[in-house]
């Protein structure tokens, strides 16, 4: 409750700079009135020692103090002259008819003349003539003073009086002082209460996107500092967050590809497994099937055999690739020596099949790669073509980019190509166009699903396209050097 009552902070700096300046401005004022109010002093003074001076050099000469006129002494007329002997009573004063019996030893103009030889008394009341006077007193060296004095009228107390100009002056001066005060304070207020405000934001772990720049000053500096700082915090938060997440969610999906993997391969397994097993178990139970039953349940089982060691070797190059992508070394060499030699591999089964590979790439093109990656994702390119394209002709070509920081190899077949709507799961696991095609041929449905995970392996993509010509193209773009 008390908090609430409180002045803000850009209104108690003003008070506290209002007070400071009326302070300093009172301070001088008092100083400078009374500067000047006694300068003033001093000068009537002045001017009155002089006529006491004068009436002491009449009274030397012997005159008589009722003889010497105002003239003769230079004197204004109205001034109240008195003389004082050395024991401090009144021997003569022109104002009164009876001289007074009181000793005017202690009068303070008196003291201060028998011990400096003059000395003045700005306002002090008669009680012998009932006014007020302005008293100037000199002694003389015989210890006789002569005392002169001016009537505190009104005319005297304007004279004495310090100037009107100078206090509206200061006045003005204080006022001005307290305006630009106003100004600044609240401008320094403002700013304040604008970080104390980004500050409780801050503490509440608010986003904060909408602070306008701090004024181009020392103050504006630390105040822009410290939202630059919670801005890269904030940033470094939600990037340690983004992080976070996209490493959690590529752990589910890396253990969601692992048990769709295992269902797939499990599968996969059950088909040439349990035409192993009642191969196997025909042989047993009639031994005396014909021999040449006997020999094709014998291949049935070897081909079999063969398509589960194809699908064994094709998941542990998967696994390989994707858990432990760091041990894969790669080395200089020539992607298109890599090609020719999966070229040769290839010919004898393209002839079989009634096609030829044409390899158009006669630039040498330098990588850095695994050369045995490599060489299994340009060999499952060619034995798929060869086995599902039924055209008669594959064509390699490529092209360095305009950047020359990667290369564009075309792997092509004028066969019958897919349906368009395969386009998109053709790298999918065990994804097959002719499932009992590819099973006949015995494909393990991971061949291109290799071929991607080597590339994007590499730093590279692939992509699959049906060109107007007809048949199936696959672009692959891999980084030079």
């Amino acid at each position: 409750m008390a908090s609430s009552n409180r002045l803000s902070y850009p209104s108690r700096l003003f008070v506290w700079l209002l007070g400071y300046s009326l302070l300093l401005a009172g301070c001088f004022i008092l100083f400078q009135y009374h500067r000047e109010k006694e300068f003033k002093a001093e000068a009537l003074n002045t001017r009155l020692q002089g006529v006491n001076h004068l009436l002491l050099a009449e009274l030397a000469r012997g005159i008589a103090p009722d003889s010497i006129t105002p003239a003769d002494i230079n004197a204004p007329e109205g001034l109240r002259i008195s003389i004082i002997g050395r024991d401090g009573h009144v021997l003569y004063d022109n104002s009164l008819d009876t001289l007074p019996d009181s000793n005017h030893l202690d009068r303070r103009e008196i003291v201060s003349a028998r011990t400096k030889g003059e000395g003045y008394s700005v306002r002090r009341h008669s009680s012998t003539t009932g006014h007020t006077y302005f008293y100037s007193a000199t002694a003389a060296a015989d210890g006789l003073v002569v005392r002169s004095a001016v009537p505190y009228t009104l005319n005297l107390a304007g004279v004495l009086h310090a100037d009107m100009g100078f206090l509206w002056s200061m006045g003005i001066v204080t006022l001005a002082m307290c305006i630009i005060g106003y100004f600044a304070t609240r401008r320094i207020g403002q700013h304040l209460l604008r970080l104390n405000r980004f500050a409780a934001r801050a503490e509440r772990g608010e986003r904060i996107y909408d602070t306008s720049p701090f004024p181009p000053d020392e103050f504006g500096s630390i105040s822009n500092h410290i939202v630059r700082l919670y801005a890269n915090l904030q940033q470094a938060i939600a990037d340690r967050d983004r992080e976070h997440a996209r490493a959690l969610y590529q752990q589910r999906e890396k253990e969601r590809i692992k048990r769709q993997l295992t269902n797939n391969i499990n599968h996969e397994l059950k088909t040439p497994v349990a035409s192993i097993r009642l191969c196997l178990e025909t042989l047993i139970e009639h031994p005396g099937i014909s021999e040449e039953k006997r020999l094709d349940f014998l291949r049935r089982s070897l081909h079999d055999t063969d398509r589960l060691q194809r699908l064994l070797a094709d998941v542990a190059t998967i696994t390989r690739m994707e858990e432990a992508p760091a041990s894969i070394t790669k080395s200089p060499l020539d992607l298109t020596e890599v090609v020719a030699d999966v070229v040769a591999d290839a010919h004898p089964l393209a002839e079989a099949a009634g096609m030829r590979i044409e390899d158009d790439i006669d630039f040498p093109i330098s990588i850095t790669a695994n050369r045995q990656l490599l060489e299994s994702a340009f060999r499952n390119l060619l034995d798929n073509a060869i086995a599902y394209s039924g055209g008669s002709r594959i064509t390699i070509t490529a092209q360095i980019a305009d950047d020359r920081r990667a290369v564009r190899i075309s792997v092509a077949d004028d066969g019958a190509g897919v349906d368009p709507r395969h386009l998109p799961h053709l790298f999918e696991r065990f994804y097959r166009v002719d499932k009992g095609r590819s099973r006949a041929t015995g494909g393990t449905g991971l061949g291109l699903a290799i071929v991607k995970n080597a590339i994007v392996l590499h730093g590279g993509r692939i992509e699959a396209e049906l060109p107007a010509a007809g048949g199936l193209r696959f672009i692959i773009t891999l980084p030079l050097g």
